[in-house]
């Protein structure tokens, strides 16, 4: 079972995208907590996060690039979600692997969680 971290600190957002993950078969597990992140990281060892951008307390550009940094973590998909709509904006300050404006399509979610676990274990 491929395992998702969600971080966002919209409560409903993540009780939504919970309840899609769960249903297509994925283990989740949530934070709404930034500084939280990298600890969850190492104890859970997801195969995707999802990371909004904007989160109270730490960046959640921020949490990408140090994640992206660090040998432990650097090879774990990120795809950051936010309504902000400028994606090639947020793309030259975050070393994300994908990116997904809110709202969002259920379906499209799950498609491009799916592509990067297939990318990067076959890296």
């Amino acid at each position: 079972m491929n395992k998702v971290l969600i971080v966002d600190d919209n409560s409903d957002i993540v009780w939504v995208v919970e309840t899609i993950l769960k249903r297509y078969g994925f283990e989740v597990m949530s934070t709404m907590h930034g500084e939280e992140v990298m600890t969850s990281t190492q104890q859970y060892h997801p195969d995707v996060i999802l990371l909004d951008v904007f989160l109270s307390g730490t960046d959640g550009i921020e949490i990408c690039n140090t994640l992206k940094s660090n040998d432990k973590t650097r090879n774990i998909p990120i795809i950051m979600i936010s309504a902000h709509t400028n994606k090639s904006d947020l793309m030259k300050f975050c070393k994300a692997d994908d990116f997904l404006s809110k709202p969002f399509d259920s379906n499209d979610l799950v498609r491009r969680i799916n592509y990067q676990i297939e990318l990067h274990h076959r890296a």
